[in-house]
């Protein structure tokens, strides 16, 4: 009998986190790190997701915020459907983790192989999409009766007008990065391997702006493309008028070049 002391170690299971949070000077960069099923969202990683949201609302110094998944493969395949019950429909957040939630801040996606189904739900809650030229989008959900409930039916056709989104959604085809880039559902197109480094150069870009007045013009547009003319332009008064000091600074460097 081998005692207990005796007894060989076994080495300690590598647990890989769900979601991971890094900085990049202003830009936070949040990855889905299950490469190995095409970064496909269960339960753990949508509370992963929902917390590295809040983590970034809560930095102050993360101008933008760039969403990602691990690997070349896939940015994300969406819900995964072998672990389907462990999302949760009714989440405040959404059943992908915050879908459902505003960001106070600019976010990208960054985006490399397969966008779809869900992963392509919170590629579209994002305000900008760089994809690589390997990259594929569509809502293949649709294949399984899984529906739409991250957002996408709401967020497709104010991208990509109504005729387009029904196109995706009914069909639940793929189409490829040049149709996407077309149709105006991405932002940039890069090679690939470099859609992470071009997101991040872009939230660098976007963070060198005075952040309030960037933050404030964001919401006018999101909150106003909804309301009737007059409400939208009442809208953009008001958050407007709350910027002066800043208007009234940046005139003064304006001035001050030679």
């Amino acid at each position: 009998m081998v005692s207990e002391e005796a007894q060989p170690l076994r080495p300690a299971p590598i647990i890989r986190p769900r979601a991971s949070y890094q900085r990049s000077g202003s830009a936070a960069l949040v990855t889905i790190e299950r490469p190995e099923r095409h970064n496909a969202v269960d339960g753990e990683t949508a509370a992963a997701l929902l917390a590295a949201f809040e983590r970034f609302k809560a930095d102050d110094d993360a101008a933008v915020m760039v969403l990602t998944g691990a690997g070349d493969q896939a940015f994300c395949a969406g819900a995964d459907l072998k672990a389907i019950d462990t999302l949760d429909p009714d989440a405040p957040g959404g059943p992908l983790g915050f879908t459902r939630l505003p960001s106070p801040k600019p976010t990208i996606a960054a985006i490399s192989g397969h966008c779809v189904a869900g992963g392509l739900e919170l590629a579209l809650w994002c305000d900008l999409r760089v994809a690589t030229t390997t990259s594929s989008f569509g809502c293949l959900e649709r294949r399984w009766g899984v529906p739409l409930i991250d957002g996408g039916t709401q967020r497709l056709p104010r991208v990509i007008g109504t005729g387009r989104a029904l196109d995706l959604i009914l069909t639940g085809r793929a189409v490829d990065a040049q149709e996407a880039l077309q149709m105006g559902l991405i932002s940039r197109l890069v090679g690939p391997g470099e859609h992470v480094a071009a997101a991040v150069r872009l939230a660098h870009e976007i963070a060198a702006h005075p952040r309030d007045t960037t933050n404030s013009d964001r919401r006018a547009l999101l909150e106003g493309e909804t309301l009737p003319l007059a409400e939208g332009l009442a809208l953009e008064a008001a958050l407007g008028r709350d910027r002066l000091q800043t208007a009234h600074d940046g005139a003064q460097r304006f001035a001050r070049r030679k």
